[in-house]
């Protein structure tokens, strides 16, 4: 059997009706159970951590600075956890390593809410901290990209990006829902007793939770074009899949993709954590009117980013991306005048633009990564990509930007930052290949004829 052949009794037709809708939610449900860990370590750090965990310097923004430095840690664990489940993924399948993924980080955010602080165990305290972090972040570097490539495997050519934006509307869900507890325990709570262990309760929900997202995906199927192609490589020992190979075969796929998320990703961050930072510590505002007015900012994000999916479909990957990090960069500039007249109103508005263009640059990200690699090596290919971009990106975000705040007091630094890398995200752009509408069986046959040519070259 050539490499472009496929076996007569499999069928590479997409999922439709209630099947994929099956393989929506199941992708969903997971995916909101990780990142409510996730963001909830990232809200909990700019509200707790800097407090409880770190000795105190006299400084707010300095315990703030070291919590996201803990912060950043998941971040540059993440490409691990890309490299190791992006393996498994492309070998064993996608639902058994989104399955894994789900318990390990399911088991380290509870051991989180178990900590005592700097005050009890001194350093020992942001030590185990920084531990478990890394622990969370490895197995949600494995998360993203099966949880969007079961999805766009299953989905038909024309609306691929609509239904793979689902598992990406999911994540301001898993947000909404990790603000949701944390303003509910601040508001009914007492500052004291908020530090004291009413944080700790929103780490232990994730046990509850994560049995939820478990069951839930062991009751879906991999794609048929994934067992296709798993088949072929246990036959064509010639045939390989995994890391080492996309990195030789699509080193090109890998830098686009980087390209991609750097600007979308940074721009995430800025919104949702560090623009809790400024309005606290310039202007002083209650946690709880931040938490509230994040709340609204993430269910606004969730209605737009499946309707951006359906842009991208009509319109074209490129256009609509673009769209995204051209005005991602014009954000700051009126997002901060906008924080800085302390209306909460206007902060809402403010918040809520700059996660509605960032959809612009984030819907459609799954479809545009899995069209960038062949079947055998995509879980690979689009976990790299994705992962390896946090630690230059979403990692180093809210931490310089505080950096710079604390330095100059200004929020324009931050602001050149963006446009920076919006440009670079741009550029990106720029070098795609438009691919609205392909069908993913003819990725793989243009790899099967790659193939064929660097075989003939070494004959």
């Amino acid at each position: 059997m050539s490499v472009g052949e496929r076996p007569a009794s499999q069928t590479g037709a997409p999922t439709k009706g209630e099947g994929l809708k099956k393989i929506v939610a199941a992708s969903m449900v997971g995916t909101v159970v990780e990142w409510y860990e996730f963001f909830l370590y990232a809200t909990a750090a700019t509200l707790v951590f800097g407090k409880y965990f770190f000795p105190s310097t006299g400084n707010e923004l300095d315990g703030i600075i070291q919590a996201f430095i803990t912060y950043a840690v998941g971040f540059v664990a993440r490409p691990l956890g890309g490299i190791v489940f992006g393996q498994i993924g492309d070998k064993l399948g996608r639902k058994p390593t989104l399955q894994l993924t789900i318990v390990i980080i399911g088991v380290s955010t509870f051991l989180m809410g178990c900590l005592p602080g700097f005050a009890e165990i001194g350093y020992l305290a942001p030590a185990l901290l920084v531990f478990l972090r890394f622990i969370q972040g490895f197995a949600l570097g494995g998360e993203w990209g099966g949880a969007v490539l079961l999805v766009a495997e299953h989905s038909p050519n024309k609306t691929r990006a609509f239904w793979s934006s689902w598992p990406q509307a999911a994540v301001p869900v898993g947000n909404l829902l990790a603000t949701l507890v944390l303003f509910v325990m601040s508001s009914t709570l007492s500052s004291e007793a908020f530090l004291g262990w009413g944080w700790r309760v929103a780490f232990w929900l994730s046990a509850v939770i994560v049995f939820v997202g478990y069951y839930i995906r062991k009751h879906v199927s991999e794609a048929p074009i994934f067992l296709e192609a798993k088949e072929l490589v246990e036959k064509e020992k010639a045939v390989s899949y995994g890391v080492g190979e996309v990195i030789r075969k699509y080193p090109k796929g890998i830098l686009q993709a980087m390209g991609l998320r750097f600007a979308e990703n940074i721009m995430y961050y800025l919104v949702v954590s560090f623009a809790i930072v400024y309005l606290k510590s310039v202007h002083k505002y209650d946690t709880s009117s931040l938490l509230l007015a994040l709340l609204i900012a993430h269910v606004i994000h969730f209605l737009v980013i499946p309707q951006v999916g359906r842009l991208v479909d009509r319109w074209g990957r490129k256009p609509v991306y673009m769209v995204g990090a051209v005005t991602g960069a014009v954000w700051p500039f009126f997002a901060f005048p906008m924080f800085d007249t302390r209306n909460a109103v206007i902060i809402v508005l403010a918040v809520t633009i700059g996660l509605c263009l960032h959809a612009f640059m984030y819907a459609g990200q799954p479809a545009i990564m899995a069209e960038l690699f062949p079947t055998r090596m995509r879980y690979a290919g689009v976990s790299l990509g994705s992962q390896v971009t946090s630690i230059f990106a979403g990692s180093l975000a809210p931490l310089l930007a505080t950096q710079w705040l604390k330095d100059t007091g200004s929020w324009v630094p931050t602001a050149i930052y963006l446009v920076v890398a919006c440009a670079i995200t741009a550029f990106a752009v720029l070098s795609l290949r438009e691919t609205k509408g392909i069908a993913l069986e003819d990725v793989d046959k243009a790899d099967a004829a790659r193939e064929g040519l660097l075989k003939a070259t070494a004959r």
